[in-house]
C-alpha cells in the first residue's frame, strides 16, 4: 500500500473553504498532511476541516482575511501552535474580478475595487509567504504553492485580476530565488476548474462578451463555460508540496482536468543590435528591425 506523500507535514491552505482551495485542502488531508483550513467565513472553513477529520485526517479551521497582515501572521502561527511546525503553504484565497474592470471600461473601475482584488490575490499572498517563509527557513526548509491564472497574460479582459496574478507570478519567482538557500521551494499554478467565481449568469455573460470582442477564442470560451471540477487540479498542488518535488522551484504550472503543463520561464530574444560606437539607432532603421523581428513566426506551445 502506498504511503501518503505528505505524512507528518503541516500545511496551511488559504481560501480553503471553497473551490480550488477546498479541493486542495481535502487532497492534502488525504495525503497525510495536518491542515489548517482558512476562509473568510468560519462556517465553511469549519465544514472542510470536519470533512478532513471525518476521513481520518487532522485539520483545524482558522477564519479571517489574509489581506490583513496581522491575521496572516495569526494564521501561520495557528499552524505552528497546533502542529509544532509549518512545512507547506498553499495560497488559494481570491475574489472575483470587479464589474467595470475590462480594458474598455477601465475608467469606471473604482479605486477601492482595484485595491480589494490586489489586496486579496497579491498582497494577501505576500503576507502569508512573509510569515511562513521565516518559520520554514528556521526549520531548514518548506514548500509554497501560490495560485495564479491564465488571466496574467492579459488576453482575457479585465485589469485588476490580471495585474494581481501577474504580480503573483513575479512574487513567486522572486521568492523562489531568495529562499533557495534556505531550502524553501516556491511555485505557482494556474488552475482551470469550476468554482463559484466562474459560475452563474454573470460569468457566462462576461465570457460571451469577451468572445464577441475577440479577446477569447472558441476553445477558451468553451473551457471557460464548462470547466472541469476542482478535484482534478488538487493532485498537482499535493505533488509540488511533497518531497518528491525537491529541486522544482520558481516554475509556473497549469492544471485543468487531466491536463498538466508548465509555462516557459520569463525571458527575451534579440530583435535588433547596433554597436554603441556607431551611436544611437536611427529611429527608421530601428523600426524596420523591430518589426521584422516581431513578424518572425513563433512555434505554438503544445496543449
Amino acid at each position: 500500500m502506498r504511503s501518503p506523500i505528505l505524512q507528518d507535514k503541516a500545511a496551511v491552505v488559504t481560501g480553503g473553504s471553497r473551490g480550488v482551495g477546498r479541493a486542495v485542502a481535502l487532497a492534502l488531508g488525504a495525503e497525510g498532511a495536518a491542515v489548517v483550513v482558512n476562509g473568510r467565513e468560519s462556517g465553511p472553513a469549519q465544514a472542510v476541516a470536519e470533512e478532513i477529520r471525518a476521513a481520518g485526517g487532522r485539520a483545524i479551521a482558522c477564519s479571517g482575511s489574509v489581506a490583513e497582515f496581522a491575521f496572516a501572521g495569526e494564521l501561520i502561527g495557528a499552524c505552528v501552535s497546533e502542529y509544532g511546525m509549518i512545512h507547506a503553504l498553499v495560497n488559494c484565497a481570491g475574489i472575483a474580478e470587479p464589474e467595470g474592470s475590462s480594458l474598455f471600461d477601465l475608467v469606471d473601475l473604482a479605486p477601492e475595487a482595484w485595491r480589494a482584488v490586489i489586496d486579496v490575490h497579491l498582497t494577501g499572498t505576500f503576507y502569508t509567504c512573509r510569515h511562513a517563509a521565516a518559520r520554514m527557513a528556521e526549520a531548514g526548509g518548506g514548500a509554497i504553492v501560490n495560485t495564479s491564472s491564465h488571466a496574467y497574460t492579459g488576453r482575457y479582459g479585465g485589469s485588476a485580476y490580471a495585474a494581481a496574478k501577474g504580480g503573483t507570478n513575479s512574487l513567486s519567482f522572486a521568492l523562489a530565488a531568495e529562499l533557495a538557500s534556505q531550502g524553501v521551494r516556491v511555485n505557482a499554478v494556474c488552475p482551470g476548474a469550476r468554482t463559484r467565481l466562474n459560475e452563474g449568469p454573470d460569468h457566462r455573460a462576461r465570457i460571451e462578451d469577451l468572445h464577441a470582442r475577440g479577446l477569447v477564442d472558441d476553445a477558451t470560451r468553451a473551457a471557460s463555460l464548462d470547466p472541469p471540477p476542482p478535484e482534478h487540479v488538487a493532485p498537482l498542488y499535493a505533488f509540488l508540496l511533497s518531497d518528491g518535488a525537491r529541486g522544482i522551484s520558481g516554475r509556473l504550472f497549469s492544471a485543468a482536468g487531466g491536463y498538466v503543463g508548465v509555462h516557459s520561464p520569463p525571458g527575451e530574444r534579440l530583435l535588433a543590435y547596433r554597436d554603441t560606437d556607431s551611436g544611437p539607432w536611427p529611429v527608421a532603421e530601428l523600426a524596420e528591425s523591430v518589426r521584422a523581428g516581431l513578424d518572425e513566426p513563433r512555434p505554438a506551445a503544445p496543449r
